[in-house]
């Protein structure tokens, strides 16, 4: 035996010999225990300050400037007459610096829905529930070391401190960057290096992506069923081929069209853009559910469901539309997601996108799946990409075709398609609507036997034109030189009038950068910064990496029991920031 074990065995007899008067039931840890805590809290808090100063740290969306990208504190709501899920800006709800809640004046109480323009009661009376909550903005983790080994890339969403005040941060889109002069001019950022004086401006046109990630919502043709009870026509509208009527798209219940591919030539399925007024939809609630309404097609502008709040000390009797905050330019850059079911090893499909007179096309041949790209206009005779897809003979893919930041992308099956040509074109002047921008969308067959369903139609961010002026320190609510008469006249304005819009620019030198908020209608960013519009590389922070925890679901309950679920993680919104 050892002399450690002889030790401890003649240790251990002496305890057993000798037992200690008393025994209690707690015990002070020993000096090397409570050494060992003390260094353990220690090296962690090092570790966690280490991490937080030079990797990553948390940060909370303060406000609505990044939305629907990034969410501050709002509500989310279901329309009572569709169904859309769509969220509402609660920031003026709260004291901005202090987070603390306002009076009850100052809570929310309507909101209009994006799909069936719908203004609805979120307070007492609303069918659903007495009471919408308001849930704070998204949890997001930054990058803290992700520019220390290379520059911000446009587009990135970064976290900053705030130019007039350092104390404060802000989080926007980086769209300018040091050396650059940047223009907003219909809806669209360009790009010109100061050393290049003389040059045109280039448009800036965002990656895939970056796109998909700011795409907003225009109109979902699943929720039409829902709508059409209240006695609205079909956005998607069949035209009659030529050969008097075979062929044409037709649909049981307005959600999924058919053709059985017969029609000689093409046969179009077109989007009419059909916004029900407030005032129709009071009409609507006084007349029978099989009257059908008149709806004249509008033209697609920069809505915002998001901007819709009206607070109780502002409501109205009659519910209202601030059209000045929540949108009133023409949006012309749209996107087209559909699902196809061909049932024909043969044919056409035609995908149709129109922006100001000019037509948009995307070709697939359904027997070979090449898919060709063309633009109306002798101009534009030369301009035919071609790329081979996955959508051929008989089957069912998803399409995205988008004509965005002058350039043209397709996606079958969520892939982006590489073409064997540039899909970018040069400006083409294009930038006033005309009649076919009340139906800017089509689809069309020719000799295909097809099902299309899940349509639904999308637009691009636009960046409204303003700037700080000592006589205009808030944002201009649209681009118009000149003002509007009347909204309901908006379409008619737009059309026939061609009001006069603003472009401005902005000079950056080196290490200064230009920041936007994806809500332009309702951001405070470097636009209207005074009396610097940039930020110093010194001020910025990080890269938003993800969105790690949004409001979580405080009405889960369980299956069994229906017992209460607190703080259920909202996993649909977690995700990487783009």
């Amino acid at each position: 035996m050892s002399k450690r074990k002889s030790s401890d065995v003649a240790s251990q007899s002496a305890s057993s010999a000798a037992p200690p008067p008393h025994k209690s039931l707690y015990h002070l840890p020993s000096a090397a225990a409570i050494r060992d805590s003390i260094e353990s809290l220690v090296i962690a808090f090092i570790l966690a300050f280490l991490f937080r100063t030079f990797e990553a740290e948390a940060f909370v969306i303060p406000t609505g400037s990044m939305a629907p990208t990034l969410m501050g504190r709002h509500k989310d709501l279901a329309c009572p007459k569709c169904g859309f899920p769509y969220q509402v800006s609660a920031s003026e709800e709260v004291n901005r610096e202090t987070e603390a809640p306002l009076g009850p004046e100052d809570v929310v109480t309507r909101s209009t829905c994006p799909m069936c323009r719908y203004t609805a009661n979120l307070g007492r009376g609303n069918p659903q529930r007495e009471t919408y909550s308001s849930y704070p903005g998204d949890r997001v983790l930054v990058g803290k070391f992700c520019y220390a080994w290379k520059d911000p890339d446009r587009w990135d969403v970064v976290v900053f401190h705030y130019p007039g005040g350092a104390s404060l941060n802000y989080i926007k889109r980086l769209i300018g960057l040091p050396g650059e002069t940047i223009r907003i001019q219909h809806g669209d950022i360009w790009v010109r290096g100061n050393d290049k004086p003389d040059d045109a401006f280039q448009i800036a046109r965002k990656p895939p992506n970056k796109l998909l990630a700011v795409l907003q919502p225009v109109f979902d043709n699943d929720y039409m069923p829902k709508i059409a009870k209240y006695g609205w026509p079909s956005r998607w509208q069949p035209e009659s081929p030529a050969d008097g009527g075979a062929g044409v798209w037709h649909s049981d219940d307005l959600a999924t069209f058919h053709t059985d591919g017969t029609a000689r030539g093409e046969t179009w399925l077109y989007y009419h853009h059909l916004e029900p007024s407030t005032d129709q939809w009071m009409a609507a609630g006084k007349s029978s559910s099989d009257q059908t309404l008149e709806v004249s097609p509008q033209c697609i502008t920069n809505f915002t469901a998001y901007d819709t709040y009206v607070l109780r000390k502002n409501a109205t009797p009659e519910p209202t539309l601030d059209l000045a905050r929540v949108g009133q330019d023409w949006v012309g850059d749209l996107a087209l997601e559909c699902a196809v079911f061909t049932e024909s090893d043969a044919g056409e499909l035609v995908f149709e996108l129109r922006k100001g007179g000019r037509q948009f096309q995307c070709r697939i041949d359904v027997a070979t799946g090449k898919a060709t790209l063309g633009i109306s206009g002798d101009d534009m005779a030369a301009f035919h990409p071609t790329a081979p897809t996955n959508l051929r003979g008989k089957g069912c893919h998803t399409v995205r075709f988008s004509n965005c930041d002058e350039e043209l992308l397709l996606w079958v099956d969520n892939v982006v398609v590489d073409f064997d040509a540039p899909t970018t074109y040069a400006d083409l002047n294009n930038t006033h609507p005309d009649r076919s921008d009340l139906s800017p969308v089509g689809v069309a067959s020719v000799g295909v036997r097809a099902q299309i369903s899940h349509l639904r139609i999308l637009r691009d961010l636009y960046y409204i034109a303003a700037k700080y002026t000592a006589a205009n320190e808030r944002s201009q609510s649209n681009d118009y030189e000149d003002p509007l008469s009347s909204s309901q006249n908006l379409s008619k304005q737009l059309i026939h009038n061609r009001p006069r819009k603003r472009s401005v620019e902005f000079r950056l030198e080196p290490d200064q950068f230009f920041m936007l908020g994806d809500n332009s209608t309702c951001s405070l960013d470097g636009r209207l910064w005074n009396p610097e519009h940039y930020v110093r590389r010194e001020l910025l922070i990080g890269k938003a990496l993800v969105v790690y925890w949004p409001h979580s679901w405080d009405s889960i309950r369980t299956p069994w029991g229906n017992v209460p679920f607190p703080y259920f993680p909202n996993f649909q919104r977690m995700g990487l920031v783009r």
